[in-house]
């Protein structure tokens, strides 16, 4: 069988999880390890090719030499450009970060450039230098002064840019990403959802046999996709437990049982906790007492029904693949609250390990779930408890639902949901001054929140036409009689959080 993985050894950086992403929406299966990763765990996913990347500099940073002796072929991108000429015997400085947008003149003769323009811009390090070049290699491209900014040794195969492809997502860069990918490495382009869907479903058929898996389903898009995927592989054997506490969004709950219990057909649990939950919370105003509160009695919640249910011999949950590169160990922070710690389980069932947030999606699509839930706005685990600013009550859950659904439902109607990555509404703890009816009023301050962003590490406002945001104002004061005042944060991340809690 061929080679099909790419391995990316990961330099550091904010935004390391880019080339990956890149190199999956080229229908290419990668996988990302810290750079110093020994050998036997590069050679264990036998990889087609090897691309060395990340933004961290850092001088004392060195490669194992043997990466060069596996015979595949290594792609050095910025700093991985400047740690394979150091590593091979060449010299290269840089001073500091200085990324920005430079004009790149390319030999357009060679593999890694085929059909790309001659000139193209591209974001590089301005202060990052090759002085001198390995034994064999030979310069591939031109910045300005810096005639290094592309390396090439076709005996061993192995190549630097110092420019980043990843980061401008143009047709050359593009071009050139997959000029390694197919030209170089010689990989297929068959990473799709159906390839994924039809493989995962057939071994899991073979591992759980009839054996029985329980999912805690929150309705999120991670655990609905990882339930609707496991259901297809072992049908009645999944039972699945959606604990309702009270604090999802309008009409939400009832909209996941009908999904999961009535069209999908899953054996479905649905628990009215909500009450429980909120006498937990009475009283509690600090954001943090909230979250471990909430994580707790999720927890205790799940124990006693799973307990109900009798033996279970496997544990399924979303887990996808940033929570995996962000710990070595299994997410305890799930969005359903973490993992029970007393109920014994034969295993644990991850089926999004692999996936990003957008293969996610993909896959959900790939398997027949309607793009309301696929397409699911992020939500925290607390819920709404969480944009409620100081104690929640069911009196302010229910102001906070009703305002968050016009809001939701006015950037749909003009087609704004797909472009704004994450928008909902906040309850403050401030009231203020207002009149209606000719009466004085002193009432609620809600606050609007939406932003636009690509990997939610940083994200900007979102620009929302003024007349949208004055249709949303309007009917909320108007048809929420315990608002008279609404406010829109116009305050990126950072310096502040998506959610306000």
């Amino acid at each position: 069988m061929e080679r099909q993985t790419i391995v990316i050894l990961d330099l550091g950086g904010p935004n390391n999880q880019i080339i990956a992403r890149r190199v999956r929406e080229c229908n290419v299966y990668c996988e990302l390890l810290p750079f110093d990763a020994d050998i036997q765990t590069i050679k264990n996913f036998d990889p087609a090719g090897i691309i060395i990347a990340g933004s961290v500099n850092d001088r004392q940073i060195t490669l194992d030499k043997s990466i060069f002796e596996l015979q595949v072929p290594v792609l050095g991108i910025g700093q991985g450009q400047l740690l394979i000429v150091r590593t091979l015997g060449g010299k290269a400085s840089v001073q500091d970060s200085k990324y920005q947008k430079a004009q790149i003149t390319v030999d357009s003769t060679h593999s890694l450039f085929e059909g790309a323009s001659i000139n193209f811009e591209g974001w590089v390090n301005q202060s990052a230098k090759v002085d001198t070049l390995p034994l064999d290699f030979c310069s591939l491209a031109s910045i300005k002064q810096n005639k290094n900014a592309a390396i090439a040794n076709d005996k061993l195969k192995v190549y630097g840019v110092l420019f980043h492809p990843e980061y401008n997502n143009t047709q050359d860069s593009i071009k050139i990403l997959k000029n390694f990918l197919f030209n170089i490495c010689k990989v297929s382009p068959n990473w799709t959802m159906s390839f994924y869907a039809r493989n995962y479903i057939k071994s899991l058929r073979e591992k759980i046999g009839d054996k029985k898996v329980l999912c805690a389903l929150s309705g999120g898009v991670d655990s609905s996709v990882c339930a609707v995927l496991v259901q297809k592989a072992i049908g009645d054997n999944l039972v699945c437990i959606f604990v309702d506490h009270g604090l999802l969004r309008k009409n939400e709950a009832d909209e996941v049982e009908k999904y999961f219990k009535d069209q999908q057909g899953i054996n479905f649990l649905r628990v009215n906790a909500q009450d429980r939950f909120l006498n937990r919370l009475k009283g509690i105003r600090d954001p943090e007492k909230k979250r471990k509160i909430i994580g707790e009695e999720f927890i205790r919640v799940f124990e006693e029904q799973a307990q109900k249910i009798g033996e279970i011999d496997y544990l399924a949950q979303g887990t996808i693949y940033p929570d995996v590169l962000e710990s070595a160990n299994v997410k305890s922070h799930h969005n359903v609250g973490g993992l029970p710690k007393n109920i014994k389980f034969k295993g644990i069932i991850e089926p999004l390990r692999s996936l990003f947030k957008d293969e996610v999606r993909q896959l959900g699509l790939t398997l027949g779930m309607p793009e309301r839930l696929v397409f699911r706005q992020p939500f925290p685990g607390p819920g709404l408890a969480v944009r409620i600013i100081g104690e929640v009550t069911k009196q302010k859950l229910d102001i906070l639902r009703e305002a968050d659904a016009i809001f939701r439902e006015e950037i749909s109607l003009v087609g704004l949901d797909k472009n704004i990555n994450q928008y909902f509404a906040v309850l403050t703890d401030m009231r203020s001054v207002g009149v209606r009816d000719e009466e004085r009023t002193y009432e609620n301050i809600l606050a609007l929140r939406a932003v636009t962003t690509t990997d939610f590490m940083s994200a900007k406002w979102a620009k929302i036409p003024h007349s949208v945001l004055e249709r949303v104002s309007s009917r909320i004061v108007n048809e929420i009689k315990a608002i008279n005042r609404v406010v829109y944060d116009i305050t990126d991340k950072p310096p502040a959080t998506i959610e306000w809690e």
